[in-house]
């Protein structure tokens, strides 16, 4: 008996149209996302629209925040991927209701939006908070570098930065010699009105790329005479400085190892787990009751230490009460911050040297020595030691599962927005999955 198949008849129109959520299981999370959305308040996205008096149609802003959040949520973050997505894939075309737009159009209303998906991920972050996910009884505080939307090897350092601005305006100083030589040459041959295209093009090229060198020059002066001032330090302090120790350097001049990147200068040269590259530093809050994220920045600085504090303060803010326990490793440590932490009622854990290597300092301030007494008891190590288990799983969902490791967007307050919506994905999808369990 011969075998019977089921049938398949690719060109057999439909008598009946199909509805789009019958393409998907119930429980998916498109749906799950999409009802979510649709439950925030959405108002900022809409103002920009109102009373404009365009004639064209925008698409529904919606309808964007839908699929843009599902997307980083299933780990594509290329506006082209996603418009390629648009027309390929179920769940984008269910999310999108028969919309396509354009890849430039999404890359545009991400960058025009990203300062709202802040507001958004304090509204997912308080709608866990009401589902009893978010409890802020102990909340693990971590940074990781992710690359910049930039090369380090479009970076150059002040030493070469000097070296090339001299060899430059040595040729442009010898092509304008030589341009000038050759119009005198060619007002002899064709007249005063003659001209010769190549010389004055080249010299152009130079000219061009001088300035570059020179705003960059200028923005690593700048960045470090404010570093300067910081230190106590005044333009009219010499070598020799106030105390015994003589300044290495004039006021606002840069080492010579110092770089600017002309890609994205405000990014930075910072360590990673595979060698040195141009990053931003992300900073997470996750709270130990189901690994939701509470509290996000990102910053240009390698040192995580200066964001603890200001952390707290914005969990504080979005949750309307700050946490009992605030566990960190030892890039958080310092005494400042500790008084700071127990000033505003929460016990700080951080580690004072590396896992498992203990190195209090020699005189410790008072915060400092109760941190110590803290890490040796029992139940501050056994505190201490959930930290792991708390935020780096959320890391790792980031950078492994989602595979998000650079940044679409340049300039740091951009790349801020986009770590928050990052973010905003990682809670959506760990609320879906919490749902399903």
């Amino acid at each position: 008996m011969s075998t019977s198949f089921r049938p398949c008849a690719p060109d057999q129109s439909l008598l009946f149209p199909p509805s789009p959520r019958d393409w998907l299981p119930e429980g998916h999370l498109a749906f799950f996302i999409a009802d979510t959305v649709a439950a925030l308040d959405l108002r900022p996205l809409y103002a920009p629209y109102e009373a404009d008096g365009r004639r064209n149609q925008p698409f529904d802003p919606q309808m964007m925040v839908t699929v843009l959040v599902y997307a980083y949520a299933t780990g594509t973050f290329s506006s082209r991927k996603i418009a390629r997505k648009l027309e390929e894939d179920v769940a984008y075309r269910v999310l999108a209701a028969g919309n396509f737009p354009a890849h430039r159009t999404i890359a545009d209303f991400r960058r025009d939006h990203l300062p709202v998906f802040t507001a958004l991920f304090v509204q997912v972050v308080q709608i866990a908070r009401e589902a009893g996910l978010v409890r802020l009884g102990t909340v693990a505080i971590d940074g990781t570098k992710v690359h910049a939307n930039a090369s380090k090897r479009k970076a150059m350092s002040y030493g070469r930065m000097l070296e090339q601005e001299r060899r430059l305006r040595e040729e442009i100083a010898a092509l304008t010699a030589a341009a000038e030589a050759a119009d005198l040459a060619e007002d002899v041959v064709h007249g005063p009105e003659g001209r010769g295209d190549d010389l004055p093009a080249e010299l152009q090229r130079r000219e061009a790329r001088l300035a570059t060198i020179a705003a960059a020059k200028a923005r690593l002066e700048a960045r470090h005479a404010d570093a300067d001032r910081q230190r106590g330090r005044t333009p009219d302090d010499d070598r020799k400085g106030r105390g015994t120790k003589p300044f290495a350097r004039d006021f606002g001049v840069p080492p010579e190892e110092a770089q600017d990147n002309f890609t994205d200068p405000e990014s930075r040269i910072m360590k990673t787990s595979y060698g040195y590259d141009q990053c931003y530093n992300g900073q997470l809050v996750v709270d130990a009751t189901a690994q939701i994220i509470v509290g996000t920045d990102l910053t240009a600085c390698a040192a995580d230490n200066a964001s603890l504090v200001p952390l707290l303060d914005q969990v504080t803010v979005t949750v309307g009460t700050c946490p009992s326990t605030a566990v960190a490793d030892n890039g958080y440590k310092g005494e400042a911050h500790f008084d700071a932490l127990e000033t505003r009622g929460i016990t700080p854990y951080v580690s004072l040297g590396r896992e498992g290597k203990a190195a209090p300092a020699t005189d410790p301030g008072p915060a400092t020595a109760r941190m110590v007494a803290r890490l040796a008891s029992d139940d501050g190590r056994a505190i201490y030691r959930r930290r792991k288990a708390i935020v780096e799983p959320v890391i790792g969902w980031i950078k492994h599962v989602l595979g998000f490791r650079q940044f679409s967007v340049r300039g740091e307050a951009n790349a801020r927005g986009e770590w928050t919506l990052v973010c905003l994905a990682v809670n959506l999808k760990r609320l879906h999955r919490l749902q399903a369990a």
